[in-house]
């Protein structure tokens, strides 16, 4: 499967949008943490394998390669380590607001509202 990039179709999506792309982008499995996890700064693999509740490093390996490709993740030259680029760093801003609703979200429930519309 390729990687999503702006202007190409997409799963779910014929039109190239670039939000379209970052949905199928995002949507693929432990990319979404992979940001999360490298916010504080760079990472080295095993370390991040663990961060991640040590998912198979097999997976880990493929998702960074994606994340590397669309320039969201790079690694240091002198130590290897995993870090998010500019863009990805943009990436983790742009989720912050997620991180705030998705507090609410669980207040609301534990709080047993029947009516979370």
């Amino acid at each position: 499967m390729a990687v999503p990039r702006p202007g190409r179709a997409v799963r779910g999506s014929s039109t190239g949008r670039p939000l379209m792309a970052a949905l199928d982008l995002f949507g693929r499995r432990w990319n979404l943490r992979i940001v999360w996890e490298l916010r504080h700064g760079p990472v080295g693999f095993r370390a991040l394998q663990e961060r991640c509740d040590n998912m198979s490093s097999s997976v880990l390996r493929q998702r960074l390669t994606e994340l590397l490709d669309v320039a969201l993740v790079e690694q240091q030259p002198d130590t290897a380590a995993y870090a998010l680029t500019e863009l990805g760093n943009g990436a983790y801003r742009a989720l912050r607001p997620l991180i705030r609703w998705s507090g609410e979200w669980a207040a609301t429930l534990a709080a047993g509202s029947e009516d979370v519309r």
